[in-house]
């Protein structure tokens, strides 16, 4: 319940830092340069008209990214970018666990159901933070069974049930990392229905000669579908690879107990 709290306190403080880091990037750089743009393409096109002369106009990355919708999606990115952070912090913390000696049985010795409350005080040493993780507690679940009923069988359904439930809740906790992935390329939507509904809007001065509303407007829409599709991929990849990193980090905690614990058990 503390690390939940905790973690909670966490996704806010890591949300409000990354809407006054993208904003205050758009506010003093973003847009100025947009409008800047803007102004002399204006004044590229304006003197076309007068002189009759061709002009190229090149497409600006400020002017790409100067829309809310990719700001939102920018602010998005950052935050489930911290929540992985975090989650990637924790696997990193579990595995360290795996290379310190929690349990020390010598090859070739047979441990009987008397001996579990002696190996299980190194585990109950730990500090907090590290009992709590998925090894320490698996292993502590065996050696008590173990000490109980002093059936292996026990003590293989104890570790597989202690994996399988870290499993689910590793899961779980990542709704929070899918919600924003699916709502980065959501707001690139509503940004493609903004901008259609807008030139839509001002199709009577394109009908007059006038385009330049309407190509502006369907601008908004294309450019803020595409920032949220490049930000989604590399959101989906860094998603990806949390997945794995906990797939793996449980799938090692099961074959360090079968290879530490279980095969040294006496039946």
């Amino acid at each position: 319940m503390k690390f939940q709290k905790s973690e909670f306190f966490y996704q806010i403080i890591a949300l409000v830092l990354s809407f006054v880091v993208v904003h205050t990037i758009y506010v003093g750089l973003v847009r100025p340069n947009a409008e800047a743009v803007l102004v002399a393409e204006a004044r590229a096109i304006a003197e076309q008209e007068a002189s009759g002369e061709t002009v190229t106009i090149e497409r600006s990355a400020w002017v790409v990214l100067k829309d809310y919708e990719q700001e939102t999606c920018f602010i998005l990115m950052l935050w489930v970018m911290a929540i992985m952070g975090l989650k990637a912090q924790n696997v990193s913390a579990q595995r360290r666990l795996f290379s310190q000696p929690l349990i020390s049985i010598e090859d070739g010795t047979r441990v009987l159901p008397e001996d579990s409350r002696k190996l299980a005080r190194p585990l109950e040493a730990l500090p907090e933070p590290e009992r709590g993780f998925l090894l320490p507690r698996a292993l502590r679940g065996a050696l008590q069974r173990y000490g109980s009923t002093g059936s292996v069988a026990d003590v293989s359904n104890v570790v597989r049930d202690s994996c399988d439930t870290e499993a689910d809740r590793l899961d779980s906790e990542l709704s929070m990392v899918r919600y924003i992935t699916w709502a980065i390329p959501s707001i690139g939507f509503i940004g493609t229905v903004r901008g259609i509904g807008t030139a839509l809007g001002n199709a009577h001065e394109a009908v007059q000669g006038n385009i330049a509303a309407v190509t502006a407007s369907l601008g908004v829409a294309f450019n803020s579908t595409f920032i949220a599709l490049l930000i989604s991929i590399v959101i989906m990849f860094l998603m990806h690879q949390i997945t794995l990193m906990q797939e793996r980090m449980v799938a090692d905690a099961q074959d360090y107990c079968d290879f530490n614990l279980i095969r040294h058990l006496q039946s």
